[in-house]
């Protein structure tokens, strides 16, 4: 009930913010869980659900092809692999819930390169309703009875920023149904503080949309209706990542009230891979994440996730 008021409110603030721009208009939203890989694999990250809004901003610069702007407000649910004990010596991983709204923008260059910008304001700790929400679930759809959110990372304020590049490599390589890119991420904020750095490649089942135009950075939206057309590709997205700090794992930079925090292992190996489809106005895609080891437990052991996004354009 909290988060379908706060979605309510998300989307009026959004409608009063862009009322009287005639743009392209995105609507979506992108759910993660660990069910949709494997029924019997339910650890670490167990859910996310993020809903977001872009549309295009004004652009004067040349070397520019479009700017995007983009609202977003989510919920995302960390468990350890135990979810029967309220034993602490069970959680090898902590509880925590992260509820967050954020915006940002998505600038697209000519050569295509992407440069994102992003900043979120939220809470981690029993003000996310992530206790609340996973219970729901779990009595919705007859699940087993979640124990242990007792010991969850307590209450935090959170101010978390989040930067991302990227730069089309390679480019004697391409072929019209393949293209290649290098990506870094950056996080900064009282939430997560790490970098990761890896490579894009795309591999299409017909030919490629440039990056620029394409939906894998949330580029559907443009002016131009003619603009608006099919693609269909298989990715793959590898990376390295240097994880400085987790809230959701460490607890608050504030207290060290919560009962159950561990260590991170800072150097992680991650891996995506996936589908994105478009027709026309509709965006759909689905992806397998798989997360390196985050912390040090003799039981915690590196996770994977599944991804499904779904989206529509709007004129």
């Amino acid at each position: 009930m909290i988060f379908k008021k706060a979605l309510f409110v998300f989307m009026v603030l959004v409608s009063a913010i862009v009322k009287g721009q005639d743009k392209t208009i995105e609507i979506g939203l992108v759910t993660d869980n660990d069910l949709y890989t494997s029924s019997k694999n339910d650890m670490y990250y167990t859910n996310g659900l993020e809903v977001f809004y872009r549309y295009l901003a004004k652009n004067k610069s040349n070397k520019i092809h479009k700017i995007i702007s983009e609202f977003r407000i989510g919920q995302h649910i960390y468990n350890p692999r135990s979810i029967k004990s309220e034993s602490i010596e069970k959680n090898d991983r902590p509880f925590a819930g992260y509820l967050f709204a954020g915006a940002g923008k998505t600038f697209f260059y000519q050569n295509e390169s992407v440069i994102k910008v992003s900043f979120q304001l939220g809470f981690i700790g029993s003000n996310s309703f992530a206790e609340e929400t996973q219970r729901g679930f779990h009595y919705f759809f007859n699940y087993e009875s979640v124990e242990g959110w007792k010991n969850q990372i307590r209450n935090t304020i959170v101010i978390q920023s989040h930067f991302l590049f990227s730069k089309k490599i390679f480019s004697e390589q391409d072929t019209p149904v393949i293209d290649f890119y290098s990506q870094t991420k950056t996080d900064l904020g009282m939430a997560f503080t790490g970098i990761s750095t890896g490579f894009l490649t795309r591999i299409g089942f017909k030919k490629l949309v440039p990056i620029y135009n394409s939906n894998f950075y949330g580029a559907s939206v443009d002016k131009d209706s003619r603009q608006i057309r099919s693609e269909f590709y298989f990715y793959i997205l590898p990376s390295i990542n240097y994880q400085l700090y987790d809230a959701t794992i460490q607890g608050s930079l504030f207290n060290n009230d919560s009962p159950v925090t561990y260590d991170l292992i800072p150097f992680r190996f991650n891996g995506e891979a996936g589908l994105k489809y478009r027709k026309n106005n509709l965006n759909l895609s689905y992806a397998f994440v798989y997360r390196g080891k985050e912390l040090k437990h003799d039981v915690n052991t590196g996770y994977f996730y599944g991804s499904i996004g779904i989206s529509y354009l709007f004129k």
